[in-house]
């Protein structure tokens, strides 16, 4: 979805208000978001949200906020702006408030290079700038939230199709298949894993014929989510039990991306991928991440796979699941979507708290470093 960030000016708090929320994609509890305000006419650029506890603490809130800041100046921002959400009521009579905490450790680290930060307050039931004062500014308890509902930019942001969760959990959710499915899935499943332990016995070959069974069960699955074969059933035990192979879960992550043809398929033969179809593996990934080669994710297509890999999720093993959120991580990460990743991540590592992959894009997003096509267009 492409909107025109432009129109919203800061000089109309409830207009960035009534945006936030679109541009996480859930209504913040408990945060601080941090924008990086662009020329001209402050456009806003990047959007960041922390956890209000983290940014509270007395030791690490300090270190966290500077890492912020230093992240908006390399978005090119020439202003901040922090807007923080909490339950609490109207903290302006309250300066040793822990809001107040938290807007200084904001200030400290962005006086220097941005000066003065303004800072609003969204509570329960109302919203305030934090240094206006009750007589002549914002009421008591702040004005009140409905007025958010009527701006011009909430009813650009729904025409234009957005959705906005209840909250950050509710962002990420995939439906269970009913349980007697799920049993079907799983025989499969162990069937498949079966096969695998008797082609590693057999020898290297084979291991490719099982993985590359394993990477066709990929691609039925996602013809399946798109339409294009009719009355089939996507093979969801057989792709479960592939996906815990590595050099099928990568075969899997390059066929994400546009271009690949049959490189998923030749990348699982062997004992190590060919050298030429490595350095081809390579070039995928920087159609993903670097900044001079990336390339904007394909929207339907990233649906379709994010279709197959939540039908993974749907019918699998709960608690078993790492190889699937960790690529919807990659496919929301190259879309653009940090929140949504961090989530899928988060629930990644709760499945496999070692899980490689995962854990490298969790520094990706903890440096705050985005898709190639992102830091190509902020350049």
């Amino acid at each position: 979805m492409e909107t025109d960030i432009e129109t919203i000016r800061v000089s109309e708090p409830r207009e960035v208000l009534a945006y936030i929320p679109h541009r996480l994609g859930f209504r913040p509890r408990d945060s601080a978001v941090l924008l990086s305000l662009r020329p001209p006419r402050g456009a806003i650029g990047l959007v960041m949200r922390v956890d209000l506890p983290d940014l509270l603490d007395p030791e690490a809130g300090p270190q966290l906020a500077r890492s912020a800041i230093a992240t908006l100046d390399q978005d090119g921002a020439r202003r901040v702006m922090c807007v923080l959400y909490a339950d609490e009521g109207d903290p302006r009579g309250a300066l040793a408030s822990p809001l107040h905490r938290a807007a200084r450790h904001v200030r400290e680290a962005a006086g220097g290079p941005f000066g003065e930060v303004d800072v609003l307050v969204v509570t329960s039931t109302g919203y305030l700038h934090l240094d206006c004062d009750p007589d002549t500014c914002c009421p008591p308890g702040g004005r009140p939230l409905r007025e958010l509902e009527a701006t011009l930019v909430g009813a650009h942001m729904v025409l234009a199709g957005s959705a906005v969760a209840g909250s950050r959990d509710e962002l990420v959710q995939v439906a269970r298949a009913p349980e007697q499915v799920r049993r079907s899935v799983a025989r499969v499943r162990r069937r498949w894993e079966a096969r695998c332990i008797d082609a590693w016995t057999s020898g290297p070959d084979a291991v490719g014929d099982w993985r590359a069974a394993s990477v066709a069960s990929w691609r039925a699955a996602v013809a399946a989510v798109d339409g294009s074969v009719a009355g089939r059933t996507a093979p969801w035990g057989r792709l479960e039990a592939g996906l815990a192979d590595r050099r099928v879960r990568d075969a899997v992550l390059v066929s994400l991306v546009p271009g690949t043809a049959d490189l998923a398929e030749r990348c699982v033969r062997g004992t190590s991928p060919d050298p030429a179809d490595d350095a081809a593996m390579g070039a995928a990934l920087r159609r993903i991440m670097d900044p001079t080669e990336g390339m904007e994710p394909p929207l339907a297509r990233c649906r379709t796979h994010e279709g197959a890999l939540d039908g993974v999720v749907a019918h699998g093993r709960a608690g078993h699941q790492a190889p699937a959120w960790t690529l919807l991580a990659v496919l929301s990460w190259w879309r653009g979507d940090g929140a949504r990743a961090q989530i899928q991540l988060d629930r990644a590592l709760a499945d496999d708290p070692e899980y490689r992959l995962a854990l490298m894009l969790v520094d990706l997003l903890t440096a705050a470093v985005g898709p190639g096509w992102v830091r190509r267009r902020a350049a």
